[in-house]
């Protein structure tokens, strides 16, 4: 899929910020592509993007509405189509990663095919893959992992992106997960691909290229994580990783949403990483430890956390967030 810029943010009737995350995520990366936000009255979050009603949107060159906030149970509200349909008649697409595909709502699919529109459910592959070959190509990869879910792997991807570009290294973000398929503007939410097919979707979206040019895979999932570990071997084997950065968030005290499971130490982590990738590139290493330190009380206190992390590990620990990845890029380059 690809989805055309620039974005009109849909927030809906989003309860609070939070529920704008997905949002929040792509005016942070691609501020230049979103031109305004569209809320209905009872939403509670705000991006700080200036109000546009449809006409407005249209009039200053918007191309699709992103459907930015998620709701309990991804349910698109009947409140929300009549903007929907505005935003097609007018001559805009629509995109959404919620569960509830916009295609299957009639009178926004009648829109869509009156008006000659475009709808993207970027959760949902609209195409098939092969099953992973493991066959090398050329080209230069690398995968966010980490310790557990949610611990910056699209951020940490993004932002090595971002500084590779910044010394003029060939490289693309690779998009795998619905946010970061916005970001991009295309991609694959490997989640929702059949097991069988994961590692196969993940060679399509990365493949051969130049010999010095670098894919920045956006990871999912941990291998440690009894829910999520499937995903992320099937990304591991996809994306034949050169290098490898572990991330993680050093308050957690158990896996996201499993009291019961504990948290693997980085070196373990980084092994069982390693020992997966090797599988299908002999010659991947991990490169860097980035660390998500903002529940972390003071800055002294986030000095001695990658300090000790930095020792442990023999590689550089960075914030992205405060620190940069600079430490990490230099070891691409």
């Amino acid at each position: 899929m690809k989805i055309q810029h620039p974005y009109l943010m849909f927030l809906g009737d989003a309860p609070d910020q939070l529920a704008a995350k997905t949002a929040s995520g792509i005016v942070h990366w691609r501020r230049d592509w979103c031109l305004g936000q569209f809320q209905l009255p009872a939403c509670k979050a705000d991006l700080g993007l200036p109000e546009m009603t449809i006409a407005g949107a249209l009039a200053a060159g918007c191309r699709t509405l992103v459907i930015g906030v998620a709701n309990r149970g991804g349910v698109i509200p009947d409140a929300w189509i009549p903007t929907m349909v505005d935003a097609l008649e007018g001559g805009m697409d629509i995109a959404a990663g919620l569960h509830q595909r916009v295609a299957d709502i009639g009178d926004v699919a009648k829109a869509a095919d009156t008006n000659g529109r475009q709808l993207f459910d970027v959760r949902h592959p609209t195409r098939s893959f092969n099953v992973g070959s493991g066959e090398r190509r050329p080209g230069k990869r690398l995968l966010t992992v980490g310790t557990d879910c949610s611990v910056g792997k699209m951020y940490t991807a993004l932002a090595i992106d971002q500084a590779l570009q910044a010394e003029n290294v060939k490289s693309d973000f690779r998009a795998t997960g619905q946010t970061g398929i916005f970001i991009a503007g295309d991609g694959v939410s490997v989640d929702a691909v059949v097991s069988d097919f994961i590692s196969g979707a993940t060679e399509w979206l990365t493949p051969a290229n130049d010999p010095d040019h670098w894919d920045l895979v956006e990871g999912q999932g941990s291998l440690f994580h009894p829910s999520y570990a499937g995903v992320t071997m099937g990304l591991v084997h996809g994306a034949q990783p050169d290098a490898l950065v572990v991330c993680h968030e050093p308050t957690r005290t158990h896996m996201r949403g499993l009291p019961h499971q504990p948290l693997p130490d980085i070196q373990t982590c980084i092994d069982g990483h390693l020992a997966a990738a090797r599988l299908t590139n002999p010659d991947a290493v991990c490169v860097g430890v980035a660390v998500n330190s903002s529940g972390l009380a003071s800055d002294e206190e986030r000095r001695r956390c990658l300090t000790d992390i930095a020792a442990q590990t023999g590689l550089p620990a960075v914030d992205p967030v405060i620190d940069g990845v600079a430490a990490i890029v230099t070891k691409l380059t």
